[in-house]
């Protein structure tokens, strides 16, 4: 059998990701302060790209997306030509050993040059987190009269406790093990962990935690005994269960019920809370004079970049090869990133374009006027594909009439009622505002909920209430029950 070479043309489509591709994608998905963020880090790499002054930036009005459209258009129209003569406006020959002088001069407040002691931060003024749970506990310890055996079972312990307080599924056995000592040594070790604050901290149940507490505070044998015996009872308001197993009186279950819910179920709480996150919309939704909804872009605090017109003159004075190309490169990715990030913004106001048409039922009456809407429908209104939609909404928060909700929001299935489709966002709408109008005496069961739903025209299974209600974080009926 022989071997021969041949020739064989074939056609194939493809797409390449260049590296300015994939960085007009990347920049596409990012949320305002990661895009800020990455801007920063730019002017930073890139000699050729400068930022415009405060005192430009300020004055710069916030246009309208039409206005903005008119902006970029003639900006378009006349970008060669103003690199041309920003190029051939100097003639005059850069002193480079002057500049690399000043770039390379000392920035006052460095060097030998140093702040008074009178003049630098507090220490706290230094603080970049605060305390966790652990390291509260570890503080404890550390002023705790522990030797040095017990204060190495402790550590152990301590760092196996959850963020809500709890020490749950560890073997003490094997840690009693690991370190030669017997369970009861441990156990002991463990009992005085439970009294640092927070009281009831390394509880292994939520039964072990409330007895903590309860003891502590001298609450009675009473309170002991229902919380050791009659926890799934009391997390179910099965009060009479209670009264009759220990032959008490109704009053006297409540009563105690009441002292019960004032103790601490998660003792890590305070510790486990995150730091507030502070929302900047990327885009804002107003009337105009005309009374009509406008997306208008959020400038404000996002850098203004153009390029540098020092180093536009020096790409035409210098004489090194590798010189020249190194300037030219870094003016290509200047350029490259200024429109994408202008090409970002445009496709962010297209698509609030397209929602406003859509949903402007929403932005003048509220959420329960909320329409199905899904990818496609905005894709084929802006003519783009719908994985751009889905990058654009991502991380993308708008401030409209409504208040601010991210651009995902708008984006619902669809759930079909006598008077229509109906978004899902809307049904959920409905549910919360029937159970915030409830008698929490007597709470809607989610076969209520469904009749409610249906007297409003909205049908829907009782399983999908469930669903929706669940989705909420709302607990079913027989624990939103109150009888104080």
């Amino acid at each position: 059998m022989g071997l021969e070479l041949s020739l064989q043309l074939k056609m194939s489509q493809q797409l390449v990701m260049t590296p300015q591709l994939q960085q007009a994608i990347k920049l596409l998905q990012l949320s305002r302060t990661d895009l800020i963020d990455a801007v920063r880090e730019e002017l930073l790499e890139n000699p050729l790209l400068d930022e415009q002054s405060e005192i430009a930036a300020t004055e710069a009005k916030v246009e309208s997306a039409e206005e903005v459209r008119k902006r970029e258009e003639k900006k378009d129209q006349t970008a060669e030509a103003q690199g041309d003569t920003e190029i051939k406006e100097s003639d005059q020959q850069i002193d480079w050993e002057a500049y690399f002088e000043n770039y390379s001069s000392p920035m006052p407040g460095t060097g030998k040059q140093r702040l008074r002691d009178d003049d630098l931060p507090g220490y706290e003024a230094t603080l970049t987190r605060e305390d966790t749970l652990f390291d509260h506990l570890l503080w404890q310890l550390q002023v705790s009269d522990f030797t040095e055996q017990e204060e190495a079972v402790a550590v152990a312990l301590i760092g196996n406790i959850n963020d809500e307080g709890y020490l749950k599924n560890y073997d003490l056995h094997a840690l009693a093990e690991q370190l030669g000592n017997d369970v009861e040594y441990v156990e002991e070790v463990l009992e005085m962990i439970q009294q640092f604050d927070p009281l009831g901290v390394g509880a292994r149940d939520l039964r072990e935690c409330l007895l903590i507490q309860a003891r502590f505070h001298e609450l009675g044998a009473m309170v002991e005994e229902v919380i050791d015996q009659h926890l799934p009872n009391l997390e179910k308001k099965n009060y009479g269960a209670i009264a009759r197993d220990l032959d008490l009186d109704m009053d006297e279950v409540i009563e105690t019920a009441k002292i019960i819910s004032q103790l601490e179920p998660r003792p890590g709480r305070p510790f486990a809370g995150e730091a507030p996150r502070y929302i900047t919309p990327d885009i804002y939704i107003r009337k105009d004079d005309d009374g009509e909804l406008k997306a208008v872009l959020n400038e404000d605090g996002m850098p203004r970049l153009k390029i540098s017109a020092f180093y536009r003159n020096a790409l035409k004075q210098a004489d090194g090869s590798e010189a020249k190309k190194y300037v030219t490169e870094k003016l290509n990715s200047a350029h490259w990133l200024i429109r994408s990030i202008e090409q970002r913004q445009k496709t962010i106001v297209k698509v609030t374009d397209s929602i406003i048409r859509h949903q402007g039922d929403f932005f003048e009456k509220g959420v329960e006027h909320l329409k199905p809407l899904i990818l496609r429908d905005v894709a084929e209104d802006i003519g783009m594909h719908e994985s751009t939609v889905s990058r654009v909404t991502t991380n993308k928060y708008v401030h409209t009439p409504q208040g601010i909700y991210e651009l995902k929001f708008f984006f619902n299935s669809s759930i079909t009622t006598e008077g229509g489709d109906l978004a899902s966002e809307a049904v959920k709408s409905k549910i919360r505002a029937l159970i915030a109008n409830e008698n929490p005496k007597k709470p809607y069961s989610d076969q209520k909920l469904v009749g409610l739903l249906k007297e409003d025209g909205v049908k829907i299974a009782r399983r999908t209430v469930a669903k929706y209600r669940e989705a909420m974080g709302i607990l079913p009926s027989s624990k939103r029950k109150r009888l104080f």
